[in-house]
């Protein structure tokens, strides 16, 4: 575990490095905008699906540019939804990553205009030219894009604000989850597969079975942490969903079933990894910390 955590921090910090060299420069204008997507992009948060791309990217043999930027697009697509997430009309949260959110620290307006950015960011990342083949570059754009609307992560959001206060059953709620967090974890391990020109379909679809595998487990562990974590730990508020009504695994079912749950779905994700021997190991690893994490 000791070299998976090594890789783990060498890849957050490449990640780090990227975002701060591939978003806008704080000074250039309009400075404000730029200023408010680096405070909400940099310095924080787990880097879950960045990680992902460059974990499924070890399969094959990636194109460089592209994995660099796949790796940066994604993560402005995840903190774009966060900045929207956070604001009053949605979640209302004033905590993201320790410190205050995009909206509290720079006003609603400049919020809603920092996540669409990030956003239009992210597929202008994709779009720009790399020496994989034109028909892969495009395939690229298409997932992500179809991860981010509404048959993905916006429709996911949509489907949880109208259940508030409702019950759902454990199938209701995987489809809400597959949408709101799932398909951009299912998006990330798909990108870094397709860039790599020597992975094939099939090696899709498997990696498509482990990220929904995860992607859901994931969730699962996020509601347990709504319940057992402190906000200093979670680097947001606590018990924000219990307090909003939402329904989670963990009303659903409990913390230990929704525990045991978690680990029945890592269980069946590492199975897809079988065909991949030690190239996966990096995958495997990022699949128990999803489970497994305090945070």
């Amino acid at each position: 575990m000791s070299h998976f955590h090594d890789w783990q921090t060498q890849t957050r910090a490449r990640t780090e490095q990227l975002l701060a060299r591939l978003l806008p420069a704080a000074d250039s204008e309009p400075a404000l905008l730029h200023q408010a997507m680096r405070y909400s992009t940099l310095d924080g948060g787990k880097r879950l699906r960045p990680l992902l791309v460059a974990a499924a990217a070890e399969l094959g043999t990636p194109c460089p540019t592209a994995l660099e930027h796949a790796m940066a697009a994604v993560e402005c697509i995840h903190v774009y939804s966060l900045i929207h997430d956070d604001l009053p009309a949605m979640d209302n949260d004033e905590l993201r990553r320790g410190k205050p959110t995009c909206h509290v620290q720079y006003g609603e307006a400049f919020a809603l205009l920092a996540g669409d950015a990030l956003q239009t960011l992210a597929f202008d990342l994709l779009s720009r030219p790399t020496t994989l083949p034109a028909e892969r570059q495009i395939r690229l754009l298409n997932t992500l894009a179809h991860a981010s609307g509404s048959y993905g992560m916006a429709g996911g959001q949509a489907i949880d604000l109208a259940s508030v206060g409702q019950s759902l059953d454990a199938d209701a709620l995987a489809r809400m989850h597959s949408r709101k967090t799932g398909a951009l974890i299912d998006a990330a391990v798909q990108l870094g597969a397709l860039c790599c020109p020597d992975l094939h379909d099939s090696d899709l679809a498997n990696l498509h079975t482990y990220a929904r595998k995860i992607g859901l487990a994931f969730q699962v562990i996020d509601d347990v942490l709504d319940c057992e974590a402190d906000t200093a730990t979670l680097g947001k508020t606590a018990g924000k969903d219990s307090q909003a009504d939402k329904p989670t695994y963990v009303a659903l079912m409990g913390i230990a079933p929704a525990r045991q749950y978690a680990e029945q779905l890592l269980a069946e994700a590492l199975d897809a990894l079988t065909p991949y021997t030690s190239r996966a190991d990096h995958l495997l690893h990022l699949a128990e910390f999803s489970v497994r994490r305090g945070y």
